[in-house]
């Protein structure tokens, strides 16, 4: 798995390391079952602290994206063909995505070039099976 970081970024380490995790799941690289390198591991790769990455691992556990084992490490458990989202996802993530919004009209950003930037966003992920919404194709 490669991670690049932004040192000089005004976001969090560990929040780039996520970032990129849910990218690159969404992105069809990583897979249910997929491992991801141990937080010591990835910490000795990306020269930081192995503590930057299990607070980053322990955010992707929370949102159920991974499972953390010490046994078998952080393994990926959900990915695009998972199924639909878990109870109360989509209504978190349309807050973040209100407040998103809300930073690129409040910087000048009409709704015709948001949703065009959205669009672009979305076909840069492997195309998905389409599903009914019991989830099945």
């Amino acid at each position: 798995m490669i991670v690049t970081l932004d040192l000089a970024s005004e976001v969090p380490i560990y929040q780039q390391i996520r970032d990129r995790v849910v990218e690159a799941i969404a992105a069809g690289d990583l897979r249910e079952g997929s491992p991801l390198p141990s937080t010591r591991q990835l910490g000795v790769d990306l020269g930081i602290n192995f503590h930057t990455v299990n607070k980053a691992y322990d955010l992707l556990r929370h949102e159920g994206l991974l499972r953390l084992n010490r046994k078998s490490g952080a393994v990926v458990v959900r990915d695009p063909a998972s199924g639909p989202p878990g109870p109360g996802f989509v209504g978190d993530w349309e807050a973040r995505l209100r407040t998103l919004l809300a930073e690129a009209v409040a910087q000048g950003v009409r709704g015709p070039e948001a949703l065009e930037h959205c669009r672009s966003v979305l076909t840069s992920f492997k195309p998905q099976p389409e599903t009914n919404h019991e989830g099945t194709q």
